[in-house]
């Protein structure tokens, strides 16, 4: 009988075996013109009349290898593979900040499926491999020579209530050169355009695809409506689960003495962040899940532990140029927000002066339409407007760490065609307030999230 390894050996096995799954491939890409690829794939299989891997060399039977030329077929190979399991599998991703403590921490490692929600086509496809919008020394790693439309691929399923995802960063479209961290939306409305760029400028100006990438948890899908009453997510006026990991600032207040660090590096708290008043005496905002402040509650030195909240009027005489929509009519704050209604796709709006502000920008911005307001009267593509259909679905973000987040509060809502994946695996960790070998998050390896 004849073995599995004979067997693959025939060509016409291997031609089979190739063509059935590159003909899936096509399927689910969508676009038959790739089935012209089986002629290539025939070609290398069966009549050979085009060397297509030319840059690899057939050996005699005894003739001594190129080691440059093996190296070179192992790299080609692995860009190629690699590539190929990026755009549609899965995508590797460093968790930069502290938004998502306690559930993500920063310096942890993660896969990030894209078959969860389905892959993008690429629609900056000219890209250096094993990059996403920056080179070593800054400069873009990508053309925008060619640009293709917004298009998903089949997923599993989508975007739900209570999902860590991975998505474009709304407001990374535009980018300070000298600050490219720093959101170039926020400082403008808080210090002028002109300022900006002439202190952090110039900027630059990323396709949709290419915006850096962040992590959050999605708490309300398109067709809710959320609002935040003390901290508190509530959709459609029923109040949420608060999932395990979330967590908000606390004043904690000693009599004097500062919490054993051992007892803090116990809880998993990001010690670089936190610090002492003397003058309190205490912790002026320590960040607790409810599990963690129940062993802060615990601690011999603890007089108390009394949960930050802001309400209206804020601390800060500007807040409604940080929180969205940025208009003074809509008095929010990051701990009593709404209530707000996510946009759907398909859905309707009437439209007035007093509800723009928070439309506006998926009108302009995401769904490509020229908007202006005369004389009282909103115009949309020339058209005069009262009303409005949305092209795509929306979501709002949150970090679990909710009051060092910058998120959808802060920000808005999160497109349909900016959702990246969703994170599968923590495979490496590391903490930076520490020495190595310490800073090995041991427990965290290949963690599933």
């Amino acid at each position: 009988m004849m073995s599995l390894n004979e067997l693959y050996r025939n060509r016409w096995t291997r031609f089979i075996f190739w063509t059935l799954l590159y003909s899936l491939w096509v399927i689910w890409l969508g676009n038959y013109w790739w089935l012209f690829g089986i002629a290539v794939i025939f070609d290398h299989h069966i009549t050979r009349k085009v060397k297509w891997t030319f840059w690899k060399k057939e050996y005699k039977e005894g003739e001594r290898h190129n080691v440059l030329l093996d190296w070179l077929d192992a790299i080609i190979f692995a860009v190629v593979v690699v590539t190929f399991i990026n755009i549609f599998f899965f995508q590797a991703f460093k968790i930069p900040s502290s938004s998502m403590e306690s559930s993500l921490l920063t310096g942890d490692h993660l896969f990030v499926s894209k078959l969860s929600y389905g892959p993008r086509v690429p629609q900056t496809p000219l890209t250096v491999p094993f990059t996403h919008n920056v080179l070593p020394g800054g400069k873009e790693s990508y053309s925008t020579l060619i640009q293709n439309r917004y298009r998903r691929l089949k997923g599993f399923g989508n975007v739900k209530r209570g999902d860590y995802v991975v998505f474009g960063f709304p407001n990374g479209d535009t980018i300070l050169t000298k600050a490219p961290a720093e959101d170039y939306h926020m400082m403008v409305r808080a210090a002028g355009r002109e300022y900006a760029i002439r202190n952090y400028g110039p900027i630059k100006v990323r396709p949709m695809d290419k915006k850096d990438h962040y992590v959050k948890r999605c708490v309300a899908v398109a067709g809710d409506t959320l609002q935040i009453i003390d901290g508190r997510v509530h959709i459609d006026s029923v109040p949420q689960e608060v999932w395990e990991g979330v967590q908000s600032t606390y004043s904690v207040v000693t009599n004097g003495q500062k919490i054993n660090p051992k007892n803090l590096d116990n809880l998993g708290m990001n010690t670089g962040e936190l610090w002492f008043n003397s003058e309190m005496p205490g912790y002026p905002s320590m960040p607790l899940t409810a599990g963690m402040l129940e062993q802060v509650r615990a601690y011999s030195n603890v007089v108390s532990a009394d949960e930050n909240l802001d309400v209206y009027p804020p601390d800060y005489p500007d807040s409604y140029l940080t929180i969205f929509p940025f208009a003074e009519q809509f008095r929010w704050t990051r701990d009593n927000y709404g209530p707000i209604w996510v946009p759907q796709k398909g859905a309707s709006v009437e439209l007035n002066q007093d509800n723009l502000p928070l439309y506006e920008r998926i009108i302009r911005d995401y769904e490509g339409n020229d908007l202006d307001v005369r004389d009282g009267v909103i115009f949309i593509n020339g058209k005069e407007s009262d009303s409005y259909t949305f092209s795509q679905d929306y979501y709002f973000m949150m970090g679990d760490n909710r009051h060092n987040s910058l998120d959808s509060r802060y920000w808005g809502f999160v497109p349909e065609d900016h959702i990246v994946g969703k994170p599968a695996v923590i495979w490496f960790s590391t903490d930076k307030n520490k020495s190595f070998p310490k800073n090995i998050r041991w427990r965290r390896l290949f963690k599933f999230v």
